[in-house]
């Protein structure tokens, strides 16, 4: 779902099968091309969009974008590549509600 909070006013649901790719799946480098370059990227998200509706979004506030935080990227400077490995192995392999994480941490 999007919602626009600046302009005016939309929502817009898309519906389609999402699957995961991680960064050792060999398509990975191909898509992560398209995105700007993030030390802390654990996955990209390929959906299959089969449905878009829109709605009015009229109880949507506005609010003013003033930029983008720092704290990830600083967090992740610090962890480096093996500590970040390791809290991926610790945080993702669950979701909150038990269910399978990331494929790639299954085991």
């Amino acid at each position: 779902m999007f919602c626009a909070f600046q302009g005016p006013p939309d929502i817009f649901r898309l519906y389609g099968k999402g699957r995961v790719v991680e960064p050792q799946n060999p398509e990975f480098a191909e898509l992560a091309e398209k995105f700007p370059a993030h030390d802390s990227i654990r996955s990209i998200i390929v959906v299959e969009i089969t449905r878009v509706t829109d709605s009015c979004g009229y109880g949507v506030p506005l609010f003013k974008y003033e930029g983008d935080r720092e704290q990830l990227k600083k967090w992740a400077r610090k962890q480096g590549a093996e500590g970040l490995k390791a809290y991926r192995e610790r945080k993702n392999k669950h979701s909150i509600d038990g269910l399978p994480g990331l494929p790639g941490l299954a085991g």
